[in-house]
């Protein structure tokens, strides 16, 4: 069964993972602020086997799974890297706050938590693809996310 088949959740497959992109934006303003590298190989690698263990537990295939949040984890990069950018071209745009990161992961937790039981429901929707609520930014990082679905 395909990962993009109907479902009748009210938030789809693509809409928690544009939710997932946006948290991006403060995961990089986080950054921004304190300095940090967007790669933290140690700490995805720990999420990724999180989410084999939680897939597994699921009935979910735990690499498929894991390949599915490899390509979230690589989406926010790309936010990351394409604000941070901007933000050391054009200071003035920079956030004017550093948002805690234990927080922001505290979210992406619970954001994990939906898309895997969207998952889980077998049938996930994938739901709209052409978001006129995404810049070129996002857009470009929404492609990314659903690489290995699409």
């Amino acid at each position: 069964m395909s990962l993009c088949e109907e479902s009748t959740t009210e938030r789809t497959l693509t809409d928690l993972i544009v939710e997932r992109l946006f948290v991006g934006d403060r995961v990089a303003a986080a950054k921004y602020g304190s300095g940090k590298a967007v790669d933290d190989l140690t700490r995805e690698e720990q999420e990724l086997a999180s989410v084999r263990t939680r897939a597994f537990a699921l009935g979910l295939d735990p690499e498929r799974t894991a390949d599915f949040f490899r390509d979230q984890i690589e989406a926010s990069k790309v936010v990351q890297r394409g604000l941070l950018a901007r933000w050391t071209a054009n200071p003035v745009e920079a956030p004017a706050i550093s948002p805690d990161l234990a927080d922001i992961r505290a979210e992406l937790d619970v954001l994990t938590t939906a898309l895997l039981t969207e998952l889980a429901t077998g049938q996930p929707s994938l739901g709209p693809i052409a978001r006129p609520d995404l810049d070129d930014l996002h857009r470009d990082a929404l492609r990314t996310a659903l690489k290995s679905i699409a």
